[in-house]
């Protein structure tokens, strides 16, 4: 329901904007799509959507979340390696299992909304799609990330530090989170973990804690994680 809610909200920035052919009269005002007060309005109704639907989703499936969550660990259990997503917060490396992930962005320029704040920020437009923008710092209790609030500036960091969007598979539909610096895929054996100190700042959310050289690498719960993310839209 979220996603044919979403779809009637008119996406004038792909037909007529600066995504089409540019022939609204509205650009030589605005210069922008993302200055106008129309797509503005786009993205109010798009998070208020999808706030309701998360409502109703965690109304119809927190047991049956939290059965299928148990399932999942148990699977994993049996896995000889676990595959997973480094990136890093501020001071912080953290990984998230990469079937949490629908695609690793480059950074683009995030829509903040007024009378927003805390884990979710405003909007991003990822291909003509506007995704919610959440800050995972907020999220996960760490310190604020230095990650820039909209895209000129992230583009201008050191090509060796980049920061990304990452594009989470969260119900009911993804969302987007930046991040400081993206490492790379790796795969972890399972006796190559272990425990989580709690020296570590999203020890709350982390199921283990690898090693690369001198550096630990909190792996993150996807469940917990993305749970969390869909309370925060509620």
């Amino acid at each position: 329901m979220a996603e044919r809610d979403a779809a009637r909200i008119d996406d004038c920035w792909n037909r007529v904007g600066i995504r089409g052919d540019q022939s609204c009269p509205l650009l030589r005002e605005h210069i922008h799509c993302r200055n106008c007060p129309t797509y503005a309005a786009a993205a109010r109704r798009l998070l208020d959507r999808q706030a309701l639907a998360s409502t109703a989703a965690n109304d119809v499936t927190a047991d049956s979340g939290d059965r299928a969550a148990a399932g999942g660990h148990a699977e994993s259990g049996h896995a000889s390696s676990l595959s997973v997503l480094v990136f890093r917060l501020g001071a912080e490396w953290l990984a998230l299992p990469t079937p949490a992930l629908a695609e690793v962005s480059t950074m683009r320029a995030i829509h903040t909304l007024p009378r927003r704040s805390g884990v979710v920020t405003g909007v991003c437009n990822i291909r003509g799609r506007l995704l919610t923008c959440i800050s995972l710092p907020a999220l996960l209790g760490l310190a604020p990330s230095a990650v820039p609030a909209a895209g000129p500036a992230a583009l201008a960091a050191p090509a060796k530090a980049l920061p990304r969007l990452l594009i989470l598979n969260s119900a009911p539909r993804a969302v987007v989170a930046p991040v400081d610096e993206v490492e790379g895929i790796r795969a972890y054996a399972a006796d190559a973990l272990g425990p989580v100190p709690s020296t570590l700042g999203a020890d709350r959310y982390a199921s283990a804690v690898a090693r690369h050289g001198d550096r630990a690498i909190g792996v993150l719960d996807a469940e917990r994680v993305l749970r969390a993310i869909d309370r925060s839209l509620a």
